[in-house]
């Protein structure tokens, strides 16, 4: 997470947080009270329907009838309001700092938030943003140790990941591994599925490079597709 979060208060004026995200490179803040209780936030899609920008929503004459009066008032303050109280978000989805990253990851898949902050007894102490996973992505990358694996037992981790997965053609697809390559043999039904396969190999233990020898055979009409590697590679007999 990050540490240290800029935040900002309700009655904080809009123009103010506005900069306030300018100058830190940041797309949403938090909002605390006096006495520093996490009690909305502010992101850039709250600044999205404004009146300064000529983008507060417009509906029909139909349409407003419909939508009714109380939700109408209720975006003019969205659009017209001055502090941060009046357009924050004040329903704000936290974790806790001890909350598994699967968690953080599925909260954001879930609500389409891109940023969660973390809290302990009620105040914040930092923010996970989808910019950290991908960070710690790359940290991870960067500290993964050379495998030693040798092709047999990459071979069987291959295979046993296809076990586990529902949609691979396991009785339809071999794997020979040679010095740390990964070759694909076997026939594919839908097309869809050679990226997967790839993909699934390219993620085991030692594999240093994938070959892809599949044969796609189309199910309808029953034509052969070889692979684009095969059609491609020079010196063919």
């Amino acid at each position: 997470m990050t540490p240290g979060v800029a935040t900002v208060h309700p009655d904080t004026t809009l123009s103010d947080a506005a900069r306030t995200m300018i100058q830190f490179g940041i797309s949403g803040l938090p909002v605390i009270d006096a006495a520093g209780e996490l009690v909305g936030i502010l992101t850039e899609g709250d600044l999205l329907r404004r009146a300064e920008t000529g983008t507060e929503r417009r509906r029909p004459r139909w349409l407003e009838f419909i939508v009714g009066p109380g939700r109408m008032a209720e975006e003019y303050v969205h659009a017209h309001g001055r502090k941060v109280e009046e357009v924050m978000t004040p329903d704000v989805i936290t974790v806790a700092e001890e909350a598994p990253l699967q968690e953080v990851v599925r909260i954001m898949e879930e609500r389409r938030i891109k940023r969660v902050p973390v809290v302990s007894e009620g105040k914040i102490v930092g923010i996970i943003s989808r910019a950290n996973l991908v960070q710690a992505l790359a940290r991870l990358a960067e500290e993964a140790p050379p495998s030693q694996v040798n092709d047999e037992a990459i071979r069987k981790a291959i295979l046993a990941e296809l076990d586990k997965q529902p949609w691979a053609p396991r009785s339809m697809v071999n794997v020979i591994v040679r010095n740390g390559v990964a070759e694909l043999w076997g026939t594919i039904l839908d097309e869809r599925e050679r990226e997967a396969l790839r993909v699934l190999a390219e993620n085991c233990p030692g594999v240093t490079k994938v070959r892809d020898h599949l044969v796609w055979v189309e199910p309808i009409s029953g034509m052969v597709i070889e692979s684009p590697e095969d059609v491609t590679r020079p010196n063919r007999a």
